[in-house]
């Protein structure tokens, strides 16, 4: 086995269970490891850390996964760590209003790289690290022996594969191709999914918990959903008697999918408006004609994709936000996300503060929102807390 060896200062947080080393971290490594091999970590005195994962191509070179020496990750130690994932998420897959779960996220689950979601009866992964493609075909069995689903459909075509030397894989790895519009349960709220060509796995259920949270207070409201995608809060909302949704996206897939949610849990058509627009320009058109909201929600993408990129980030937030928040009147309420990893939720305070002064509005936090809990968050990787998001009332 090659042995990576860290510089002196370097190895705090490797030794505090952080799993990524950087490549300006090491000091040297011993032969040459390959793209994928599992390496021994030490220190400046060669005292063991870790094993990992390496990659000489990406700026994560090693990716952690085993602190204790006396466990090398062979093929039991993949199977048993893919198992307590899915345990871990027991409590969800017996419920009888849910059948969307994430059941691996990568780091949290000691499994970094490795994406795998339950839709239905079908999975659908992401491999976004050299280490796990090399074991693709053993999580795939491990899967099947513990769900045994209709099918297991690979979405690996995230740019984060570009950096690990991999090309996109999208496909059936086992199974059966899953249909073209796939039916799910959240919440007891029908959807019917794309798993094969829709946005990353298909789904996004780590917002399972805030669009319940969120739609409680939409009873004979009128709800504006910005970023909608496939209809998640614009669904909650009219499950809880909203009085009228307008949703806003501007992906004609996720139109498509939202129409087809809206019909298929047999809503009033008439009380929903569906804008194929870009979110930003919608709302300056719905200020310049006056028309005004009582609950909207922002959930935009990922504004900030690095530290390095959080000032422009805080100031496109701060923007959308603003303009949200001009849209609302006293007592109204904005439910606002940021899926971006690097910005934290005192920050993301500051600028709703910002905004809402911007907008010439006082707002009160009456919420903070996170992650629904099978997205959990590692207390040696705060990196896993992506999603955050405030619930603001204008007083």
């Amino acid at each position: 086995m090659h042995t990576i060896k860290l510089k002196k200062d370097k190895t705090k947080a490797a030794h505090q269970r952080h799993p990524w080393i950087f490549s300006g971290a090491v000091a040297e490594s011993g032969g040459r490891p390959q793209d994928g091999d599992v390496v021994r970590v030490v220190d400046h005195l060669d005292e063991f850390i870790a094993y990992g994962l390496y990659n000489g191509q990406s700026r994560v070179a090693v990716r952690l996964i085993e602190w204790d020496v006396d466990r090398f990750p062979d093929e039991d130690w993949w199977r048993v760590r893919v198992r307590r994932a899915v345990e871990a998420r027991n409590p969800l897959l017996r419920s009888s209003d849910t059948n969307t779960v994430r059941l691996i996220f990568a780091e949290s689950d000691f499994l970094p790289g490795l994406i795998v979601d339950k839709y239905a009866d079908f999975l659908s992964i992401q491999i976004h690290a050299s280490g796990v493609e090399r074991v693709k075909q053993l999580v795939t069995d491990e899967l099947n022996q513990l769900l045994n689903p209709q099918g297991i459909y690979e979405r690996s075509d995230a740019n984060a594969r570009q950096h690990e030397g991999l090309v996109p894989a999208n496909g059936v790895l086992s199974g059966n191709l899953p249909p073209e519009w796939l039916e799910i349960k959240e919440n007891g709220i029908r959807y019917q999914v794309n798993i094969a060509e829709g946005q990353k796995s298909g789904f996004y259920c780590d917002q399972r918990d805030n669009r319940l949270y969120t739609a409680h207070y939409a009873c004979g409201k009128r709800v504006l959903d910005c970023f909608c995608y496939s209809g998640g809060f614009s669904l909650n909302a009219f499950a809880h008697g909203a009085a009228s949704v307008v949703s806003v996206d501007s992906s004609a897939l996720a139109m498509e999918t939202l129409k087809r949610n809206v019909a298929v849990n047999g809503f009033d058509e008439s009380k929903h408006i569906a804008i194929q627009a870009d979110v930003n320009r919608q709302l300056r058109i719905f200020s310049d004609s006056g028309q005004r909201f009582d609950l909207i929600v922002l959930d935009p993408p990922k504004y900030a994709p690095s530290r390095s990129r959080l000032e422009k980030a805080a100031r496109a937030y701060k923007d959308l936000n603003r303009r949200g928040l001009l849209l609302l009147e006293q007592g109204g309420l904005l439910a606002t996300f940021s899926c971006s990893a690097a910005m934290d939720m005192a920050t993301f305070k500051q600028i709703l503060a910002w905004a809402a002064l911007d907008a010439g509005k006082e707002i009160q936090f009456i919420r903070q929102f996170t992650q629904s809990d099978d997205h959990p968050v590692r207390a040696s990787f705060p990196e896993g807390e992506y999603l955050k998001g405030l619930l603001c009332r204008v007083v």
